[in-house]
């Protein structure tokens, strides 16, 4: 009895300390370098690896949704998303930019699995170099350190551009649909998966969703989310093929994945033991934003959208248009 109550006791201050830190430690967005130090940071104290895997996304569990094993369903939503853009048809070789790579988790599947050639890019260093560490050198399949906003690559580097879940910490949404269109080849595939927030020009958000959503952006170093439509015409005026842009809502196949993330702290003690109390209070942390994207997930305040688009064939030059026109005559 004495060693239960010690336990309630360690867990409620655990939670107070959690709660106190939460409150006066949001990682409001400020610029790129926000993003690279928060994302350091997770990569260097290894806790969000150990609970997630080498996936930071969200995991696939079918419709309706199944019970499914976490880390299975991140690995699922891989394939799964390669199946709605139409990459499995592509042939093995396929150049692949996967921007916002993380700790390659998407890169190694696309190349391990398909064949692709992949280059991955994250503004982390941290991140790039346990990318390379996790990559067996018989991948083709590269990280580097590189920014979203303004892409190293020159015009038409890559076949496919793929994304997942980088677009909210994006704070200018059309310069990020337009690097992401520059440097696909023409004829390229754009395969994109975010976050979304619902659509408010057509309903505003009333008065419990608009703290909410500030919570959502604060914590995780977000400038803002962009809704499904608003992204989709941005990627039908940046240059891609009219009526090629094509959407779909995963809302519902990927809401198990807050809570099922939460469940990894009780049934992974483990966690406990290897990265001690401060390592709990971190992950306690986190909670309270989980829980608030399950809510604004749940509610319809957020939306998991996906994106697919072709880049449009480049202009013929006047010279080849001349040469055009005289073998037609």
């Amino acid at each position: 009895m004495n060693l239960l109550f010690s336990v309630m006791g360690f867990l409620l201050v655990g939670v107070a300390i959690a709660i106190i830190i939460y409150l006066f430690t949001a990682r409001r967005y400020q610029s790129s370098s926000t993003v690279a130090t928060s994302y350091d940071q997770w990569t260097e104290d290894g806790i969000l690896e150990f609970y997630w895997g080498e996936h930071i996304h969200l995991g696939h569990y079918g419709l309706p949704p199944q019970r499914k094993d976490f880390l299975t369903a991140k690995a699922d939503f891989v394939h799964e998303m390669v199946r709605w853009a139409g990459l499995d048809a592509l042939p093995p070789g396929t150049t692949v930019l996967d921007v916002g790579c993380g700790i390659g988790g998407s890169s190694r599947i696309l190349g391990r699995d398909y064949g692709f050639a992949v280059t991955g890019v994250t503004i982390s260093p941290q991140q790039v170099k346990r990318a390379q560490e996790l990559t067996p050198t018989d991948l083709d399949v590269q990280f580097l350190v590189d920014d979203a906003m303004s892409l190293s690559f020159p015009d038409g580097s890559f076949d496919v551009v793929w994304s997942i879940e980088a677009g909210p910490h994006m704070p200018d949404k059309a310069t990020f649909a337009k690097e992401l269109m520059r440097v696909l080849k023409p004829g390229g595939v754009l395969a994109v998966a975010d976050w979304n927030q619902r659509d408010d020009r057509r309903i505003p958000l009333n008065f419990w969703e608009k703290p909410v959503m500030q919570q959502l952006l604060d914590q995780w170093s977000h400038p803002a989310f962009s809704s499904i439509e608003g992204f989709a015409e941005l990627l039908e005026t940046t240059g891609f093929v009219k009526g090629s842009v094509t959407t779909a809502d995963w809302t519902k196949p990927t809401l198990p994945s807050w809570i099922d993330s939460i469940w990894q702290g009780i049934v992974r003690p483990k966690g406990l033991v290897r990265f001690g109390v401060s390592g709990f209070i971190k992950s306690l942390r986190e909670v309270p934003t989980i829980l608030l994207m399950r809510l604004a997930f749940g509610a319809g305040l957020c939306r998991f959208g996906m994106f697919r688009a072709v880049r449009a064939p480049s202009p013929i030059p006047s010279q080849a248009q001349d040469s055009a026109k005289a073998l037609q005559i």
